[in-house]
């Protein structure tokens, strides 16, 4: 009987320890967002509230991780006059300009005919797991998944530099 407590004992202490270990995916995220960090880039978990789709009466909220890209080309007088802007990947009826698919949640109507097909060019290229864009002065913002391998970071920071560069 003394040896069955002392084995319970271990079994319940590994199997503690093992609890409290990350899992592969948490290992994976860890890394991706110490990666983001050495790049320049904030990586913070934030809670979106997705337009109501078509057909529904209450809106979707998620809370998913938001890639954050610092804006620091802009002018103090740029920044003023910004048009903060966020486009969702959800069917809704508020699509004016974009691609399908895709639907503004902030700012319809605020960028110029050729922003918003350059800002088309961009979202036709998007993985899945993307699930939204958001545009401030201090921030252009990717609401991503983190599917994929690291590289998939680089690659959407190289897809989405136009619209920084741009000031769109």
């Amino acid at each position: 009987m003394k040896w069955f407590i002392i084995a319970l004992v271990i079994a319940s202490l590994l199997g503690s320890i093992m609890w409290v270990m990350p899992s592969p995916r948490q290992r994976y995220q860890a890394h991706l967002r110490l990666k983001a960090r050495k790049l320049g880039i904030q990586v913070q978990l934030a809670r979106v509230e997705l337009p109501r789709a078509r057909g529904e009466t209450e809106p979707e909220v998620r809370t998913i991780p938001a890639y954050r890209i610092p804006r620091n080309n802009l002018e103090r007088s740029e920044r003023d006059n910004w048009t903060h802007w966020e486009v969702l990947r959800v069917e809704t009826l508020d699509n004016a300009g974009l691609i399908e698919g895709w639907s503004w949640s902030k700012g319809q109507g605020g960028l110029s005919p050729a922003a918003v097909e350059r800002l088309n060019a961009i979202l036709s290229q998007l993985p899945d797991d993307v699930l939204g864009i958001e545009s401030t002065p201090l921030s252009l913002t990717l609401y991503w998944g983190e599917r994929g391998d690291e590289s998939r970071l680089d690659d959407l920071q190289a897809l989405v530099r136009p619209l920084l560069e741009q000031k769109i």
